[in-house]
C-alpha cells in the first residue's frame, strides 16, 4: 500500500510517499480501507518533533473508510462497515489498523468524507464547549482562529448554545465565514489589537471563556480579556508554543483558570466516545452544524497540505484522499 512515512523530524519535506505492507489485525483491531483521512495542527506538530514520535512513523490522527478485515477478538464492528476514528497514528495511508473498540458507525446520510472531516475537529469543537467550558446561554466567548477547522465548528455550536461570540481572524474572507457560521463580533488581529476591542465589545468585563488555538501569540492577552474567574482554554498552538509560566500570575490577574484538553481524555470510554460521536453525526445530519472541506489533495501530495495549512491559506477542513 502507498503510505506517507516521517523518517526524521523536520518541514513539509520530510514526508515521504512509501511503500509498506497492508497491516494485518491484532485480535482486537479492525483494518480499514482508508476513504479520506483529515489533515489537523497536531501531524505537523508530531512532523516537526514538538510532540516527540518514535521515528519512523506514519502520521494522521483520524480517518473513514471501510473494514475489510477484523482479529479474532473484534465485536463491535464487521468487514463492510463505514466507520470512522480519530486518535492514534496511521492515517496517511491507504489501509490503517485500528481497535475496533475506537471506530464509530457513519450512520445513513453521511459520507465517508464528510465523517472524516468531522471526527477530529468536530468532537473538539463538542467538548471544548460542552464539557471543558459548558457555555451557557448569555455568556461571552471569544473564539481565537474563528474561521479555522477547529473554529467554524465551535462558533457555530457556541452560537447554539446561546452564547454571544468574538472571533478573531486576519482576513475580510475569513471573517465573512466566521459570520456565517454565527459569530456576533469579528476582530481583525492583523488590523486590531484584539485585547482593547474585546474589552471594548464587552464594556471592559471580560469574556467568560478564551478558547485559544493560538498559543505564543495570544497567550498573555487572552488572559488579559477574561472576567474574573474566567477560564482560558488552550486548544492548539499554531503560532508555537507558550513559554515558561508563572502559575501567581492567574491570581494576580482575576483567580483565572487555565486547561489545556485534548479529545483523548474526552473520549477516554467507548460510551462517551459514542455519546459524543452521536451527538455530532446527528447536527451534522439535521442541518445544525454545516461542515466546510476547504480542499482535498491526492495522498501523494501531503507535503503541499502541510505547507498550505502552516501558511493558513486555507479555511475550513483539508483532506488526503488516497
Amino acid at each position: 500500500m502507498k503510505a506517507i512515512q516521517i523518517k526524521q523530524t523536520g518541514g513539509p519535506e520530510v514526508l515521504q510517499v512509501v511503500d509498506l505492507p497492508i497491516p494485518k489485525p491484532k485480535p482486537n483491531e479492525a483494518v480499514v480501507k482508508i476513504s479520506a483521512c483529515g489533515i489537523n495542527f497536531i501531524d505537523i506538530y508530531q512532523r516537526e518533533g514538538r510532540y516527540p514520535v518514535p521515528l519512523p512513523f506514519v502520521p494522521g490522527q483520524e480517518a473513514a473508510g471501510v473494514v475489510t478485515e477484523i482479529g479474532s477478538e473484534a465485536q463491535l464492528v464487521k468487514p463492510g462497515d463505514h466507520v470512522a476514528y480519530a486518535g492514534g497514528l496511521g492515517a496517511y495511508a491507504e489501509y490503517v489498523a485500528v481497535p475496533a473498540d475506537r471506530l464509530v458507525h457513519i450512520p445513513p446520510g453521511l459520507d465517508d468524507r464528510q465523517a472524516a472531516a468531522a471526527m477530529l475537529q468536530g468532537m473538539t469543537a463538542h467538548y471544548l464547549c460542552h464539557s471543558t467550558y459548558p457555555l451557557k446561554r448569555g455568556e461571552t466567548a471569544l473564539v481565537h482562529a474563528a474561521a479555522g477547522g477547529v473554529g467554524q465548528l465551535l462558533v457555530q455550536m457556541c452560537h447554539r448554545l446561546g452564547a454571544r461570540v468574538i472571533g478573531t481572524v486576519s482576513t475580510e474572507e475569513k471573517a465573512r465565514l466566521a459570520r456565517e457560521a454565527g459569530a456576533d463580533e469579528m476582530i481583525h488581529y492583523t488590523k486590531q489589537n484584539f485585547e482593547v476591542e474585546t474589552k471594548r465589545l464587552t464594556s471592559n468585563r471580560g469574556v467568560d471563556v478564551v478558547y485559544d488555538s493560538v498559543g505564543k501569540t495570544t497567550f498573555e492577552q487572552s488572559l488579559n480579556v477574561l472576567r474574573p474567574r474566567g477560564y482560558l482554554v488552550r486548544c492548539g498552538g499554531s503560532s508555537g508554543p507558550v513559554p515558561p509560566f508563572d502559575l501567581i500570575q492567574l491570581s494576580q490577574k482575576g483567580s483565572l483558570f487555565m486547561t489545556r484538553p485534548t479529545l483523548a481524555h474526552y473520549t477516554a470510554t467507548r460510551a462517551e466516545l459514542e455519546q459524543r460521536a452521536g451527538d455530532l453525526f446527528t447536527l451534522i445530519k439535521e442541518g445544525q452544524l454545516k461542515l466546510r472541506i476547504a480542499q482535498t489533495y491526492p495522498l501523494v501530495d501531503a507535503a503541499k497540505a502541510h505547507r498550505d495549512l502552516e501558511a493558513r491559506k486555507t479555511s475550513g477542513k483539508l483532506l488526503l484522499i488516497p
